[in-house]
């Protein structure tokens, strides 16, 4: 995980390359747990100390705001190196916009394998072995 969450910082705004598979969802895995740790900050401390009243649904949650601002492009970025791991124009990240329906495409092509060899977007880059 470790890895994979050092590579997509360190591509932070990179759109063009390949993103295997498992670099992926590793850094799915670790955009779940950080937003869900700046919730439980957000409700326990921050919202709290600084003594805002949440509206309804107790939408007042100002660092997850600010943690999904700062992880927004490095999401991206490893979505659609991930689609162009698959053989993929990057375009398709805008299924993103139709509700439902588009993400459940994503899905699917987020878990498709990897092209094997060099494709149109450059030589595989798998995540190096422990």
């Amino acid at each position: 995980m470790k890895q994979a969450v050092t590579r997509v910082w360190s591509r932070y705004a990179v759109f063009t390359g390949r993103a295997s598979r498992p670099e992926f969802w590793w850094w799915v895995l670790f955009v779940f747990i950080l937003m869900a740790l700046s919730r439980a900050l957000d409700a326990w401390i921050v919202v709290p100390a600084l003594g805002i009243i949440p509206g309804p649904g107790g939408s007042a949650q100002p660092l997850s705001a600010l943690v999904s601002l700062v992880l927004l492009l490095p999401a991206i970025g490893v979505a659609v190196r991930r689609l162009h791991d698959s053989n993929r124009s990057g375009w398709w990240f805008l299924l993103v916009l139709i509700p439902v329906i588009g993400s459940l495409v994503l899905i699917y092509f987020y878990v498709q394998p990897s092209d094997k060899g060099r494709n149109g977007y450059g030589e595989p880059d798998p995540l190096p072995e422990e």
